[in-house]
């Protein structure tokens, strides 16, 4: 039967695009629900602000009149300045088991590519490294998290059929929390403090932070920007992600790191796992979807990672040992057993290295593909 694609042009169209892993993974235990508004504010072009230095299309393939598959295709002009590159990005690729329609998606984003005079094409990645990035290819039978990407078995061989082969891979580990934390990361932690004239923020309620927030995403910004696929944050994407996030995030599985001077200095970013409670209300937090949500914030035995950022002048100094050492006497209060890492980078030694001190399993890798593009 023949495939057709069809670009997105709609926001009906954008909408049945967001919706169709909703039904592609209907019953996976192991898929966690995006949160449909946010996949939606994401994808709009009047609603991020990506969209000032990225340009994207949409497509969706449809096979007997049935959606089977769908894939975007992202320029992102300030990516290719920073790096000097000429490269397109795919991402938010999802399909059924079938190479005919991957290979017509993935084609799809080629042919785009090439008109817009890109040699080089990887993903999946998103707008900006905030976004879910890597094509799971070990870990199927782990629970995912909120922010990550899951896929079925097959998604890795379709991609490499298709000619794409590894450009980075990143890991993830599963850590187990014990009653008391490890001595040498109290020491280590204790004697940067001292040593670096450091102190930890103190504030019982999320709008203490607001003064800090956006200070907290210029530290990400200098912290990553010679990471893999990192593009730094706009002025207006911070103002968008401090109101997305700071209104539900929980001030104590946020420690930071400031200097003598008040200024942030690093800080990490935690919170109790949302999966169990995405999966309950499939990524609808109206009309009852956020009960679920509000109880996973209160009781649970397992949490997620997220960000964690030092300031490249304080790095090497032990500022990592602090934050480690915030989160862990945060977890230990509220009785967490499991700490999902979420995705680092293979090649990023310092921060694989910091989970040496704990029992850490290393459960989930993923990868970012690419494909050279020729004139054909």
């Amino acid at each position: 039967m023949e495939i057709e694609l069809k670009e997105v042009g709609t926001l009906r169209e954008l909408k049945q695009f967001v919706a169709f892993q909703y039904s592609l993974y209907r019953g996976n235990e192991y898929w966690v629900p995006p949160i449909r508004t946010d996949e939606l504010q994401t994808l709009r072009k009047d609603r991020n602000p990506a969209f000032d230095f990225c340009e994207a299309k949409y497509w969706l393939a449809y096979k007997g009149g049935t959606i089977v598959g769908r894939i975007a295709g992202i320029l992102n002009r300030k990516y290719n300045e920073r790096w000097n590159r000429q490269a397109a990005r795919f991402g938010w690729v999802d399909f059924i088991d079938d190479a005919e329609v991957s290979s017509a998606l993935l084609r799809a984003v080629e042919q785009w590519a090439r008109i817009n005079g890109m040699n080089v094409i990887h993903g999946p990645l998103g707008f900006t490294d905030m976004d879910s990035e890597g094509t799971l290819v070990n870990g199927f039978e782990e629970v995912s998290t909120l922010g990550a990407i899951y896929n079925y078995p097959y998604y890795p061989a379709h991609i490499e059929h298709a000619g794409y082969s590894k450009d980075v891979d990143w890991i993830e580990y599963e850590v187990t929390m014990h009653p008391a934390i490890p001595e040498k990361v109290e020491r280590i932690a204790g004697i940067a403090l001292e040593r670096n004239n450091l102190t930890i923020l103190k504030v019982d309620k999320t709008k203490e932070m607001l003064p800090y927030a956006k200070d907290i995403f210029h530290v990400l910004n200098e912290a990553y920007k010679d990471l893999y696929g990192f593009v730094e944050l706009s002025d207006k994407q911070i103002d968008m992600y401090v109101k997305q996030y700071f209104s539900f995030i929980i001030p104590e599985y946020l420690p930071v790191v400031l200097d003598s001077h008040n200024n942030v200095v690093a800080f990490g970013i935690a919170m109790p796992s949302l999966s169990n409670a995405l999966q309950k209300c499939n990524g609808r937090l109206f009309p009852f979807g956020f009960i679920h949500v509000l109880r996973a914030m209160k009781r649970n035995r397992k949490a997620d990672l997220y960000l964690t950022a030092v300031r490249p002048d304080m790095q090497n100094k032990g500022v990592n040992a602090i934050l480690i050492h915030e989160m862990n006497k945060v977890f230990i209060k509220n009785h967490i057993e499991k700490v999902e890492t979420n995705r680092e980078l293979e090649a990023n030694a310092k921060v694989r290295a910091q989970w040496k001190f704990y029992e850490a399993r290393q459960h989930k890798r993923r990868r970012c593909y690419k494909k050279e593009l020729t004139d054909n």
